[in-house]
């Protein structure tokens, strides 16, 4: 789990250890995750069917190594891996089928639903707008504002500290209906949300990267990663396949962001804040599917934030920022300015506005290289500006 917020999104769509944990109850009775509601993904289904009665065991969990989980949790005994499963399971104890209330016959089908339900996400339809319809600020007076945003925009979200910026990032996170305390309404690709895709627990498209990373398993940086490429059916281990490449990748780039630099064997709980978000951003980047990615005030992170923001949208999100930070601001595509918990003002970037970002930076340099001096014990001998 990351913070409270991004760490349901994430473990849930992404982390199979809280998905499986379900698979079985007291009672010994086999209890086998519902098909998500309203998908109607038959074809995919029939393809699962037809991969598990072709395939040799060994190649399906190569090809699908989050099917593992699935033998574990049945508690299913070493089977034949040169033989499809259905073959294999004619070599299985008629006690251990007895145990857990099941035939031979259902135990494909419940593997096929199985991998269906962890890769349901990777098939979704991917997110090309999401759509802001005004509500009310705290008076009542009415926002009476439309604001479409595109894939690949990013948005800041500026006002005072306590205007009500937080509860833009709320509303959009829930994909709210007209049912939260602004009266907003949240569109996705111009369509109305169903309660079936606000609600699921897996292939969220909406992740937040609060404040503050408060990591609960007590994993290595490898291993968190390694536990989210194999979630998303990747490869098969850290050190090697596909997995390995885009572990390495998410590693490296966290690396690039963050001010002090750790390791594949680092304890998640032992990065910084800094590190923590680094890590978040870069695996949001790489491994998430979330279309849409809020982030509360970057520049309190201790990251290179405009790399990041850079790096979210080369990968084609949708990126709000609520921020203090000129740079940011000045740097999207358009503001919303927010006054009195409503929506006051959206503001689209100038000309004017974007060649001053020059100045701003030398400033933002200067600030930055004293703050590493300062850091380093060293002493602090300002230009002339």
């Amino acid at each position: 789990m990351i913070s409270v917020r991004y760490g349901l999104i994430f473990c849930f769509s992404a982390g199979y250890v809280l998905y499986c944990a379900t698979a079985l109850v007291g009672s010994g009775e086999a209890i086998l995750p519902a098909k998500p509601r309203g998908t109607g993904k038959a074809g995919k289904m029939t393809d699962f069917a037809s991969i598990i009665e072709t395939r040799t065991l060994r190649r399906l969990l190569e090809e699908y190594p989050i099917a593992r989980d699935f033998f574990q949790n049945l508690n299913i005994p070493p089977l034949e891996q040169e033989l499809p499963l259905a073959e294999a399971l004619g070599g299985a104890s008629d006690d251990w089928l007895l145990e857990f209330g099941l035939t031979r016959g259902e135990i494909p089908a419940q593997l096929a639903e199985f991998l269906h339900n962890m890769t349901a996400s990777e098939t979704e339809r991917p997110v090309k707008s999401l759509t802001i319809l005004g509500g009310y600020d705290k008076t009542g007076i009415p926002e009476g504002v439309e604001l479409l945003i595109e894939s690949g925009t990013v948005i800041s979200i500026v006002g005072p500290t306590g205007s009500g910026k937080s509860r833009l990032l709320g509303d959009i996170e829930c994909l709210a209906q007209g049912d939260t305390p602004t009266g907003r309404r949240v569109l996705i690709d111009g369509e109305t949300v169903g309660e079936d895709e606000r609600f699921r627990l897996e292939g969220k498209i909406v992740a937040q990267l609060s404040q503050n990373m408060n990591f609960v398993m007590d994993l290595a940086v490898g291993e968190f990663l390694e536990m989210h490429a194999r979630s998303r059916a990747v490869g098969t281990s850290a050190s090697g396949g596909a997995a390995g490449a885009l572990i390495q990748t998410c590693f490296d780039c966290a690396n690039s962001l963050a001010g002090e630099k750790f390791t594949l064997e680092t304890k998640v709980t032992q990065l910084s804040g800094g590190q923590s978000r680094a890590l978040m951003i870069a695996d949001c980047a790489y491994m998430s599917r979330s279309a849409i990615v809020l982030i509360d005030e970057i520049e309190n992170a201790g990251v290179d934030r405009r790399e990041a923001i850079s790096l979210l949208t080369r990968a084609e999100k949708i990126v709000l920022i609520s921020t203090h930070d000129p740079l940011l601001a000045l740097g999207a595509d358009k503001r919303v300015v927010i006054k009195n918990g409503g929506i006051y003002k959206i503001l689209e970037t100038s000309r004017e506005e974007k060649e001053s970002l020059a100045s701003i930076e030398k400033i933002d340099k200067l600030l930055m290289d004293t703050r590493a001096v300062l850091r380093s014990g060293g002493r602090v001998v300002l230009p002339e500006i």
